[in-house]
């Protein structure tokens, strides 16, 4: 096994998720399998209990770990599927060590940072690195791992010195070390002295890196390439450029371009490495700046002074556009302000081709979800409700249809005289982390034939799938009790889980477009192979789904 260890200096939110994904991206390119490993310092054991405020996203694995949005960069750029042992935290390692301590398992010996905790993860790196996460279930050659934060955090150090003794535990030959760093330009001039500060934090940790990435906004010139590389005791060629481009998607082809894989491949002493070939994912990434056309979608959420708390959708509506040849103009919209009659928002509203009404918790702007989601039905808007946006579809419905007088879910109003949404019976109320119906769960397309005929847009955009598996993360499900009543009033739960008594998926028959789904398909997007229901949003908003559709059925799918 392979390891190549990417860190960072100066400043977080330098990158470092998209350039250890793009770099893996260009060693799939070369033939090798290549896996992922995200470790974040914090004592939490996972995100899962994290405000999107400071955190940004929670990202949702098959197993049902709940991890930090960089491993949705993994998985989108490398098309993985990783476990929750991919995403190792303090909080994790020291549980860990702590119940083999109660245990006995150390026989007496004082349990200490080090060697115990660096030992741990050490192990873990090493076990983790070994799980199959490619589709062909075949070990990885490299593991790529990503240590958060910036080097001189007091939080990381523990693992710093672990990767220090893990580079004599598995050899030279088996592992490089990269850092991140930040080329700021002042008064028209490359800055390299941030960088050099933080290779020389590196080195006094023990850690000299092989290759320095320095981001920038204008592409690094010359000069300072060479001068980072006479201060940092690196050769002039490891030196990389990565400036700002046209869409992330392009970075892989930058970093081919200064011939990393070439660096990566003398330093590694990897043998089975071919002439890199990019082939689709270049097509897509130089394609896309040819593009006029536009999508305009509107994003009604409570978390939108941080567009990190719904990274995943973001993306997932990016890679639909990018399957329809458009452009995203994405418009941003408090729920609050549509309770509130903000004229502004209401434009927005009005004027977009489409609406996502992603998941959140929390009973602040819920009611200006359900006032957009009744928006929609009402004026033919292609609409995509997401969990609690799903849940929005299910409230207003039968409040405004099936006269269902102050219908709600138990989250907002536990006394409601309707109470179609209601916490999962198996839930436990009283622990918050990991306690929520988590990870890939099937939905059957049980009653996706219609009166009229017809089937579910949401079956077909599956290339009519009997049961699909997607990820869930929810505490609160449509009530059982009303199922049959909200069917048959219209409303098809074309969708629902093995039992038949959990609802997955609704649809309105005869509007453009209007889906709600109680998981979450934003997970398993990727550039090049978009999530249905996103795809089905923004083709209806471009007034193209019923000829894809057809053209899908000519095609046998």
């Amino acid at each position: 096994m392979k390891y190549i260890v990417v860190t960072g200096g100066v400043v977080s939110g330098l990158g470092k998720g998209v350039t250890i994904s793009s770099m893996g991206r260009l060693l799939q390119a070369c033939g090798l399998r290549v896996t992922a490993i995200k470790i974040d310092p914090y004592l939490n054991v996972d995100a899962g209990t994290m405000s999107p405020f400071e955190h940004g996203e929670v990202f949702v694995l098959n197993d049902g770990g709940e991890t930090d949005l960089d491993l949705g960069n993994y998985e989108r750029f490398l098309s993985l599927e990783l476990t929750q042992d991919h995403n190792i935290t303090t909080g994790k390692v020291y549980r860990h060590v702590i119940l083999q301590e109660r245990r006995g398992d150390y026989l007496g010996k004082t349990v200490q940072v080090v060697p115990h905790i660096t030992n741990e993860i050490q192990d873990w790196i090493e076990r983790t690195a070994k799980i199959p996460t490619s589709e062909d279930g075949e070990e990885a050659d490299v593991c790529l791992i990503e240590v958060g934060g910036t080097v001189g955090d007091i939080e990381s150090s523990v693992f710093l010195e672990a990767l220090r003794q893990f580079q004599f535990r598995v050899g030279p030959e088996n592992f490089i070390l990269c850092f991140v760093s930040l080329v700021p330009i002042l008064s028209d001039e490359q800055k390299t002295k941030p960088t050099q500060h933080g290779v020389k934090d590196l080195r006094s940790l023990g850690l000299s890196p092989s290759v320095i990435f320095c981001r920038c906004t204008e592409e690094l010139l010359g000069p300072t390439r060479q001068k980072i590389s006479d201060f940092c005791h690196v050769p002039a060629e490891h030196v990389l450029s990565v400036h700002d481009v046209k869409n992330v998607y392009q970075v892989p082809i930058l970093l081919q371009q200064q011939k990393l894989h070439l660096i990566l491949e003398k330093h590694l002493q990897i043998s089975k490495m071919t002439k890199p070939d990019l082939g689709a994912w270049a097509f897509m990434a130089n394609a896309m700046a040819q593009w006029s056309e536009t999508v305009q979608i509107c994003l009604i959420g409570k978390y939108t002074g941080l567009q990190d708390s719904y990274l995943s959708v973001i993306k997932a509506l990016r890679h639909a556009a990018i399957a329809c040849q458009h452009k995203l103009d994405l418009q941003w919209v408090e729920a609050t302000d549509l309770e509130n009659n903000v004229e502004e928002a209401w434009d927005k509203v009005r004027n977009c081709q489409g609406i996502i009404v992603p998941g959140g918790f929390g009973n602040r702007g819920f009611d200006g979800k359900v006032l957009a989601a009744k928006y929609c039905r009402e004026n033919n808007k292609p609409y995509l409700g997401v969990c609690l946006g799903f849940q929005a579809v299910v409230v207003e419905y039968c409040r405004n249809v099936l006269n269902m007088t102050g219908a709600n879910s138990t989250e907002f109003d536990e006394k409601s005289d309707y109470p179609v949404v209601f916490f999962m019976p198996e839930i436990d109320k009283t622990t918050m982390g990991g306690n929520m119906r988590l990870g890939s769960r099937v939905t059957k397309f049980t009653h996706a034939q219609f009166d009229d005929g017809s089937t579910s847009v949401l079956k077909r955009l599956y290339k009519n799938k009997e049961s699909i598996h997607e990820r869930h993360r929810h505490r609160y499900e449509v009530n059982p009790e009303y199922v049959d009543q909200i069917h048959e009033g219209g409303l098809k739960l074309v969708g629902r889980d093995e039992t038949g008594e959990r609802m997955e998926v609704a649809e309105l028959p005869g509007h453009p477009y209007y889906v709600g789904v109680q998981y979450h398909p934003e997970f398993k997007s990727r550039p090049l192979n978009p999530s249905p229901p996103f795809h089905g949003l923004v083709l209806a908003a471009i007034g193209k789904l019923d000829a894809y559709l057809e053209e899908e059925k000519m095609l046998g799918n």
